[in-house]
């Protein structure tokens, strides 16, 4: 994975891109939301150089202001909007579900209309959270949405506006989404333990560790073949699917590897772990204990499949440690 700087954000008043390089191929302008959010900070990095990019986070942008949506989508003129931004504290959704509905339900229809007023494709993230983990299986994306979560309800608003609006749309589902950076399962695995000799580790809910990294490069891969015409008309290519790392493990399951690669790369101490059911870590908001998807979907129209979730997890812990290097060279000629 690169770790060269992303773009810098830029305000809501004035989002501006680059101009190509004389002479160069000019490149599609494209609109990123949730700059500063870990797959924001990737989709940066991976359409870095191949587009003018203008990234706006959650402090440029109020996605709970239906008209500020509209005035920086107009006034940016994208031909690709990119909507990584969301509301994504799960259990505190269970007592804001106003403002979870705005960002996660309405915003997202918002940016599908400018989109298609402006003939753009517009690509939205949402989540295994719109399932009730009740199936044996994976999840296929005919199967029925029954969330057990104000979160997975809001998401699951934020697809059907989307798809009812229609044009040039990409929705892609994934899951335990996690970066070298912000706040996620692998740091803060990483910092318990650190801190504790022993782990007690959820290991009755399934689903697909999936690094940001990964999502940003599949996403840079569709949207380029999709603007070189390679997948024909919207109507070929335009919907929902599914997008997360090859293969399944639990929660408990991913400490371990967590674990048993950090003290190898990190060298850092392994503490005890235990795994424990569901009922003994209670949580505000239900959580599915099956949310695996299935990507058949995804590599029958695209061609693609995200790389086996312990290789990308692999990559993640090296780039970890690389921004821990770096951040100490930082502060050694400080």
């Amino acid at each position: 994975m690169s770790t060269h700087a992303p773009q810098p954000n830029r305000p809501a008043s004035a989002p501006s891109s680059p101009a190509s390089a004389p002479g160069s191929p000019q490149q599609p302008r494209v609109l990123i939301l949730g700059a500063a959010g870990q797959l924001g900070v990737e989709l940066q990095r991976s359409f870095a150089g191949h587009a003018e990019v203008a990234a706006l986070d959650r402090h440029g942008l109020d996605l709970s202001a239906e008209q500020q949506i509209r005035d920086v989508v107009r006034r940016a003129s994208p031909q690709v909007i990119l909507n990584a931004s969301a509301y994504t504290a799960v259990d505190r959704a269970e007592t804001e579900p106003d403002l979870a509905m705005a960002i996660n339900g309405h915003a997202p229809r918002v940016l599908a209309e400018e989109a298609l007023r402006l003939n753009a494709l517009l690509v939205h993230y949402s989540t295994d959270y719109v399932f009730d983990g009740n199936k044996q299986g994976p999840w296929t994306e005919t199967d029925t949405p029954h969330p057990l979560s104000v979160y997975g309800a809001t998401k699951l608003a934020g697809e059907e506006a989307i798809r009812a609006v229609g044009g040039r749309s990409l929705i892609f589902r994934t899951s335990w989404v996690y970066a070298p950076h912000g706040k996620n399962f692998l740091l803060t695995m990483l910092r318990l333990g650190r801190e504790r000799d022993r782990l007690s580790i959820v290991d009755d809910q399934l689903g697909a560790p999936t690094t940001a990294s990964e999502l940003a490069q599949a996403t840079h891969s569709i949207v380029s073949g999709i603007l070189a015409g390679q997948f024909g008309p919207p109507e070929d290519w335009a919907g929902l699917y599914h997008m997360t790392c090859a293969g399944s493990t639990t929660w408990y399951g991913f400490a371990q590897a967590i674990f048993q690669r950090a003290a190898q790369l990190l060298h850092q101490p392994i503490p005890e772990l235990v795994p424990i059911p569901s009922s003994q870590y209670p949580t505000p908001a239900r959580r599915p204990q099956n949310s695996v998807l299935s990507n058949a979907l995804l590599a029958e129209r695209f061609g693609l499949r995200l790389a086996p979730w312990p290789v990308a997890l692999d990559a993640t812990l090296a780039a970890t440690l690389d921004s821990a290097l770096a951040e100490l060279s930082q502060k050694a000629t400080e």
